[in-house]
């Protein structure tokens, strides 16, 4: 449906107060205005958020695959996440094969009202029994013939796992050879290891300082070499999986750093407990923890994050930059992730206190409000 939308909006050369034209395909057909002179917004048009780790929402798990997906997928695009990637649990081969299955099924189209799936982010089970956090005693070493197996059955755009593990430097170089984005996370490795699997064409660090080696000064560990060496890499900005005095350290030291929810079945519900996978965990006091106190993922949305990041110091450009534009770029997606003629209509409204008023996925409105 053709429509048109005004305020001051975040285009790809800068912010102008104007307006932009959808057509019928869902694209942006037309954008115009000039450069802000000042006064009070009454509201600023952002693009859509880009999750890269969403386990899931609204009481749902990707992990139970089928119907769940679309619950979790319309849960975040409520919140102003227009696409992302599922994310899977450490698991045994063929729950996870199961599961895959689904999701490829899902991501060939977008169900309405909901956001769009790119495709699957692997997180585990190629990463290091040492360091599992909240994932599942599934761990084992990457074979390229069950990798293959898997990208058979869904895109899968991203894999998280252990570069230290015997056989992984190779994995990562094959996974970056046939495109798919690569990420340490779950590590015990050392920074040599990590600046090994960079030069092997590993591209990330999944929820960085977390679930990792962290930084001393005579054994920099993963963290480190993030932070001396890494263009990208994800963050949870919950303010509680890291402190905001290091997002500010890793927001200095990488470029391209983005945000990510990690959320689970507990995003978007009361207090309780929710399935993750195969554990079962606790939300309470605004976090999600396993029996023992680790933490588990997060309740945390798009729509938050954003306004965490501006919390702390960052400029509404540079806190959507990490919730859209540098995860579209990681993806190499150039249709996404920026408002600009040609791209798909995916599109925040926020009010001038950052609170969401609208989201429009592909041109679908979905009705947040009558504002």
């Amino acid at each position: 449906m053709d429509m048109t939308l005004k305020g001051r909006i975040l285009t790809s050369s800068g912010w102008l107060d104007g307006r932009l034209e959808t057509g019928r395909d869902g694209r942006i057909a037309h954008l115009e205005g000039a450069p802000p002179e000042g006064g009070r917004v009454e509201r600023y048009l952002l693009p859509g958020f880009i999750d890269l780790h969403v386990h899931g929402g609204a009481g749902a798990d990707i992990m139970e695959g089928g119907l769940a997906v679309e619950t979790v997928a319309r849960l975040h695009a409520r919140h102003g996440t227009t696409s992302l990637l599922a994310t899977t649990m450490t698991a045994p081969r063929a729950e996870i094969s199961t599961v895959l299955a689904a999701l490829g099924e899902r991501c060939r189209e977008r169900v309405p009202g909901s956001a769009r799936l790119l495709g699957v982010h692997l997180e585990g089970p190629y990463i290091n029994p040492g360091k599992l956090g909240a994932q599942p005693s599934n761990a084992c070493q990457a074979l390229w013939e069950e990798i293959e197996e898997y990208r058979a059955l869904a895109p899968i755009r991203l894999i998280t796992l252990a570069p230290e593990v015997t056989g992984h430097m190779e994995i990562i170089q094959r996974l970056a050879a046939a495109g798919v984005r690569v990420q340490m996370g779950h590590s015990l490795g050392s920074y040599e290891d990590a600046v090994c699997a960079l030069n092997h064409g590993a591209s990330g660090f999944t929820h960085l300082f977390n679930a990792m080696t962290g930084l001393h000064h005579r054994k920099p560990g993963m963290v480190g070499a993030a932070l001396a060496h890494a263009e990208y890499a994800e963050l949870i900005p919950d303010l509680l999986h890291v402190h905001p005095g290091a997002m500010r350290a890793a927001l200095r030291a990488i470029p391209r750093l983005f945000c990510v929810t990690d959320s689970t079945a507990a995003a978007g519900m009361p207090d309780g407990q929710y399935k993750l996978g195969s554990h079962t965990v606790t939300k309470c006091l605004g976090g999600v923890r396993l029996a023992d106190g680790t933490i588990a993922g997060s309740t945390l949305t798009m729509d938050q994050a954003l306004k965490n990041l501006v919390s702390i110091g960052l400029s509404l450009e540079d806190a959507s930059h990490r919730l859209s534009l540098y995860p579209a770029d990681y993806l190499g997606i150039a249709e996404r992730g920026r408002l600009a003629v040609g791209a798909y209509a995916d599109i925040v409204v926020l009010d001038a206190e950052l609170n969401l008023i609208d989201v429009y996925v592909e041109g679908e409105r979905l009705g947040l409000s009558d504002a």
